[in-house]
């Protein structure tokens, strides 16, 4: 028998009509229902409707810039790294930290001398600053020094704003607490220290309105102690966080079952604030917005532009902070509020991590340097360095979104442009997606405005956010409105311990 269609009539209204762009519309039979074209209204200002006129002239969305920086990434260079991190025997947390040969004194120096010939090469753009606290704990169980190689690449025009790279510099065996042993940790975590130091080289020879940090943390082994300075170090400096990149084990294209892989990444982040208050937590339950804390929405975008600009290669969205019972020195932000998220090798080889370097049964143990592959390095760290780029290209998301519509057709955004937006921002872009949908699935460019209104879009059929975009038409990541959703935020240090 056939199915029953039901027609969504469309109100009546004076204007002319513009129909969207095949990738701003869509019709879709779904559950024997036929959704007729959804028309979108805006307006230009606070009180001025928004006729229903072809949509405003967006800005470009092709960025060659962006091709070039997917296409730098060097795995020789990334390779050299790795060996000399190797090279100091062991980089764990408590090692020796006076010797220049071996030890975490002598790689975090080491680091500090690249950071500052990449500073010199770019006519010193580069500020080196080394953030240190002094921790106790189960993993630290007498006081110790935990100190960050961090180069800051200071924005032209809106410095305040700042982008985040991180790697763990400490490596580890069996036992978390030898500190004399042998610890290569070429993959976890020379690979991601490997990443961020590509970045600082490749992108220091560009110029960019926010600030982009290259941060080389220690202590990640014994309880996320160096992604906690960083995180402590950036809100007493005022900045505003918009994105933190983790890179921890990022260079294996080999699972312990057998399977290899040089396709994928996968992407972590939180879909609700660790720091949400109880009346944010009301506020979710009723209207929704478990996937949509703002670092859930930095994946997705990073998902985008790295999949559009690198061949053959997959960001998987992994709706979980990190993997289970395992840590990340991503946490740490995002206990302060800052969005934060975690690049992990598509499947990981266990006999590889955290292991005492030996042979048994015919398997090899340990993390060494011919567990990574360079070439898929190279395409995590491009897929870092073109999200980065256009994040600090383009303008902060807006601020103070409002979604309204309860017992109506339509549904009304409203909005704010960014706090010290320094006359970035060109005009908006109006996301929405369906419910159940893991992406934005429709946009539409709607101007310079700080409203619009979505006709017969019943809002609670869908999710709604905006983006801000630049004149050259880099675009911000999706604000979903009120708290849940807002970038800008910032709230005490929750403290971690975990590790790995």
């Amino acid at each position: 028998m056939p199915g029953i269609i039901a027609y969504h009539r469309l109100r009546p209204f004076t204007g002319s009509v513009a129909r969207f762009p095949l990738d701003q519309e869509r019709s879709v039979l779904r559950s024997n229902r036929v959704c007729w074209t959804l028309l979108l209204a805006g307006a230009l200002g606070a009180t001025t409707a928004f006729a229903a006129t072809p949509d405003a002239q967006a800005p470009p969305q092709e960025h060659p810039v962006l091709r070039e920086i997917a296409a730098a990434p060097n795995p020789a260079e990334m390779r050299a790294t790795i060996a000399k991190l190797v090279s100091f025997g062991t980089r764990h947390t408590l090692s020796d930290t006076k010797s220049d040969k071996r030890g975490i004194g002598a790689a975090r120096r080491w680091a500090a001398a690249r950071f500052a010939a990449i500073s010199h090469d770019c006519g010193a753009c580069l500020t080196l600053v080394t953030p240190a606290q002094t921790f106790t704990g189960k993993r630290i169980p007498q006081p110790a020094e935990v100190m960050d190689v961090v180069a800051i690449q200071k924005g032209t025009t809106d410095p305040n704003r700042v982008i985040i790279f991180t790697g763990h510099i400490d490596s580890r065996v069996t036992d978390v607490m030898n500190a004399t042993a042998d610890a290569p940790g070429a993959n976890d975590d020379g690979s991601g220290v490997a990443a961020v130091i590509e970045a600082a080289r490749v992108l220091s020879k560009y110029h960019f309105p926010a600030t982009l940090v290259y941060g080389v943390v220690a202590g990640e082994e014994q309880g996320l102690y160096g992604g906690q300075v960083l995180a402590q170090y950036a809100q007493a400096q005022g900045w505003q966080v918009e994105a933190e990149l983790n890179n921890d084990i990022v260079g294996g294209i080999s699972g312990v079952n057998g399977v290899i892989d040089n396709t994928r990444v996968r992407l972590f982040s939180e879909g609700t604030r660790e720091t949400e208050t109880a009346a944010e937590q009301k506020q979710r339950r009723l209207e929704g917005g478990e996937l949509d804390a703002p670092s859930r929405n930095l994946a997705r975008y990073i998902k985008q532009v790295a999949e559009a600009l690198i061949p053959n290669w997959k960001v998987d969205l992994i709706y979980r902070v990190d993997r289970y019972g395992r840590g990340g020195d991503h946490e740490p932000f995002n206990a302060l509020s800052m969005p934060a998220v975690r690049f992990t090798q598509g499947t990981e080889d266990y006999t590889h991590q955290h292991q005492d370097l030996r042979t048994e049964n015919g398997v090899r143990y340990g993390d060494t340097l011919d567990g990574v592959d360079f070439g898929y390095l190279a395409k995590v760290a491009a897929s870092n360095m073109v999200a980065a780029a256009s994040l600090a290209w383009a303008p902060a998301p807006p601020d103070a979104l409002q979604a309204v519509g309860a017992v109506s057709p339509d549904t009304q955004l409203s909005w704010q442009p960014a706090v010290n937006d320094a006359n970035q921002t060109a005009g908006y872009r109006v996301y929405w997606r369906e419910t159940t949908d893991a992406v934005w699935t429709h946009s539409r460019y709607v101007g310079k405005t700080v409203s619009a209104t979505l006709e017969n879009l019943v809002i609670d059929d869908y999710f709604f956010g905006v983006a801000s975009v630049s004149a050259d038409g880099f675009e911000s990541p999706v604000e979903f409105p009120g708290p849940i959703g807002a970038f800008a935020r910032g709230l005490p240090l929750a403290a971690a311990e975990k590790g790995g």
